[in-house]
């Protein structure tokens, strides 16, 4: 029986040749610590770096590639945004929405003193902007949101909710784990100052890889502190980025291969592999809107959400469907809360939680095909 994976909002699989290929070469052919001498093996890790932070750029219209710090996962980078600005009394706005990456934190930093106010999504996960601005208050420091629930695949108004932060001189920190590499984003026009993104899920790089960017006059303290490469002389943490964010050792073989996911992106065209997974989108909620007892989460508008479907059958455990999914049919999904509880309590489905699909650029049309009829026989069963 062969495999079908559906659980690319996870991890992304399988990934290019060319990320293979990269992390191989670098760990065979390569090597180098970057930063740490100068040594042509030094200097080579050091291009795939910069190379990899060039390519980010490019795809999120940054003007400088000094400002994105590489971290080990989009949750390093949540945390380093929050914990590294946010100080006692001041205050935060996030959606309802949000993932553990986000909330945890703030939940911690709130026993410090910040406030943390969410502005309440509706049944299918989508958000007014309006319910942003009205949180505002005269000690909001910053607005953080995700791009697009990883539950729902409910997309965000961003650029709205950047332009409501500009206009009351706010910090706006964006989550874009679940778009980053498929929907546009462009930090310039949603007036972005923090950008965090995940390095494994569409932009189809290896897993340990991340970062956040760090707009100009930011003022951010690092997370953790160290080794860099630059002014070995000075206990201080450097002052510039990315190094001021960046202490030990990068996943430098990681980063390769987060590079060649980005080129991989770049030369395929983020609007063909858009297109690509919101027609396997389509014919998912079309299918399943058609068996007896499925009952589909988020907005049916493709063109609003994600290329992520989570669904429940009445009078079945969620994680009953998706192990059965797995043992019988050979189909990965994945089950749960999915890391996200206040999603699923905007959601309804905190006690029950959703099985959810997520097909990427490379599932096929014939793979949906049998993923719904493995759905419609479980349903009858």
């Amino acid at each position: 029986m062969g495999i079908i994976y559906l659980d690319n909002a996870a991890t992304s699989y399988p990934k290019p040749e060319c990320v293979y290929r990269a992390v191989d070469d670098f760990n065979r052919q390569m090597g180098g610590n970057p930063g740490r001498g100068a040594s042509r093996k030094t200097m080579t890790s050091n291009s795939i770096l910069l190379d990899t932070r060039e390519a980010l750029a490019s795809l999120f219209n940054i003007p400088d590639s000094t400002r994105i710090a590489f971290c080990l996962n989009i949750t390093e980078a949540l945390n380093t945004g929050l914990k590294g600005i946010l100080k006692p009394g001041d205050h935060v706005i996030t959606t309802s929405m949000e993932h553990n990456a986000t909330a945890r934190p703030l939940l911690s930093l709130t026993r410090k003193g910040i406030e943390w106010s969410m502005a309440k999504c509706s049944s299918d996960g989508s958000l007014d902007p309006d319910d942003i601005r009205r949180l505002i208050q005269p000690n909001t420091r910053m607005i953080c949101v995700l791009h697009a629930s990883n539950v729902t695949g409910t997309i965000m108004p961003v650029r709205e909710i950047g332009a409501i932060a500009e206009e009351h001189n706010l910090l706006f920190m964006v989550d874009s784990a679940q778009t980053a590499g498929v929907l546009p984003l462009d930090v310039a026009e949603c007036h972005i100052d923090l950008l965090a993104f995940t390095g494994h899920k569409c932009l189809l790089g290896p897993q340990g890889t991340g970062g956040l960017y760090v707009g100009p006059g930011v003022e951010i303290e690092p997370l953790k502190e160290g080794g860099t490469g630059s002014l070995s002389e000075e206990l201080n943490q450097p002052a510039f980025m990315p190094d001021h964010l960046e202490a030990g050792t990068p996943n430098t073989p990681g980063i390769a291969g987060l590079g060649a996911g980005v080129g991989f992106i770049l030369s395929t065209g983020r609007e063909n592999i858009r297109n690509h997974e919101k027609r396997l989108t389509e014919a998912l909620i079309q299918g399943l809107r058609e068996i007896d007892g499925v009952h589909i989460y988020g907005p049916l508008d493709v063109e609003r959400r994600t290329a992520i479907v989570s669904f429940n059958i009445e009078g079945m455990d969620c994680g009953e469907v998706s192990m059965r999914l797995d043992h019988e049919y050979g189909i990965i999904t994945r089950s749960g809360l999915h890391c996200a509880p206040l999603a699923h309590r905007t959601l309804g489905t905190l006690q029950q939680g959703t099985c959810r699909l997520s097909p990427g650029y490379f599932s096929t049309d014939m793979e949906i095909e049998k993923v719904l009829r493995a759905v419609y026989a479980i349903a009858r069963t």
